[in-house]
């Protein structure tokens, strides 16, 4: 992938992302959405699908061409911001089921919320797997550069994700410092590290025994070689600069073993990066933001909690 290079200074971020904002709509009133490109072009690398979105019967979207990110803004903003992705298997993204209503409760804590609709891996993009790491860094990016237009404290920015999507925002956590594409503007200069990770039963490895999952074969094929493996797996890259983790798994996960949230968390408490990690007898895979019937249910009440010790909640 590409390397670090020099950039301008912050004047030139703010004339970058003024530029790729002018086109963009104004935003909503309190609880409403504003829908910003990631890009100011076509993606890195090239390729892609063309057209719309689709989506299935469950909300969930694919032929991702175009990466975006949709702005839930609360009533009585706290200054913080979560940049939330939907799980699918890198195959489609869940935002009915999973990022919308996480979005809508992050909004209801005073949390602004950016949605990712983020590229596929298996939708013939040139780069392959490293598109969707791609889209994760610059929304990131794009939210710090966008700071001041939201009230957001670029020093409170986190992520939450699903399934998939909290292995991709496990990547953004743990690889923080990997540039997975080359810069195209002074947006680009700006930091891809997030403050805080929330991994709501996420796939955290790819290698075997934990390689049955459709995350592992979007990115790594069907027969991986071992460094591939490795370097898609999450408990490879915790070290000293990843953030404050909080994770989620109910034990009778039936599509992600929940011996891969324990193992993530054995690896950041070998790193001594500070994690918090919750386990549901059960809850299945998928809940989301959790059935009221269920104890899975708690978890967006200890998140608020692990929120407010890390002073994310002020």
């Amino acid at each position: 992938m590409a390397n670090d290079v020099s950039m301008p200074g912050r004047r030139s971020v703010v004339m970058a992302f003024a530029a790729l904002a002018a086109s963009l709509p104004k935003v909503h009133a309190a609880g409403g959405l504003a829908r910003l490109a990631l890009w100011p072009g076509r993606p890195p690398g090239g390729g892609g699908p063309e057209g719309a979105l689709v989506q299935d019967d469950s909300g969930a979207v694919s032929n991702v061409s175009s990466p975006t990110l949709e702005v839930f803004l609360p009533q009585k903003p706290s200054g913080a911001a979560v940049l939330v992705a939907g799980g699918g298997g890198y195959k489609r993204i869940g935002l009915i089921k999973e990022a919308y209503p996480a979005a809508y409760w992050l909004a209801a804590q005073g949390i602004t919320a950016f949605v990712l609709t983020y590229r596929l891996p298996s939708e013939n993009w040139n780069d392959g797997p490293v598109v969707s790491l791609q889209d994760g860094q610059r929304a990131l990016r794009v939210m710090r550069a966008n700071a001041d237009r939201f009230g957001i404290d670029p020093a409170r920015i986190g992520v939450m994700g699903f399934s998939a999507g909290g292995h991709l925002c496990g990547m953004t956590a743990t690889r923080s410092a990997f540039r997975s594409y080359a810069a195209i503007d002074a947006v680009d200069e700006l930091s891809a590290r997030p403050d805080f990770a929330a991994l709501i039963y996420p796939v955290v490895t790819v290698q075997p025994p934990f390689d049955t999952t459709n995350t592992r074969r979007s990115l790594v094929g069907e027969t991986p070689t071992r460094e591939a493996s490795a370097a898609w797996s999450l408990q490879t890259h915790v070290g000293a600069d990843c953030p404050s983790i909080f994770l989620v798994q109910a034990d009778d996960d039936p599509i992600v073993s929940p011996q891969q949230s324990r193992i993530l968390d054995e690896a950041c408490r070998g790193a001594r990066v500070m994690v918090e990690y919750h386990r549901f007898a059960v809850g299945g895979h998928g809940f989301g933001i959790g059935n009221a019937e269920a104890s899975v249910a708690l978890w967006p009440r200890l998140c608020r909690l692990w929120l407010t010790s890390l002073s994310v909640m002020r």
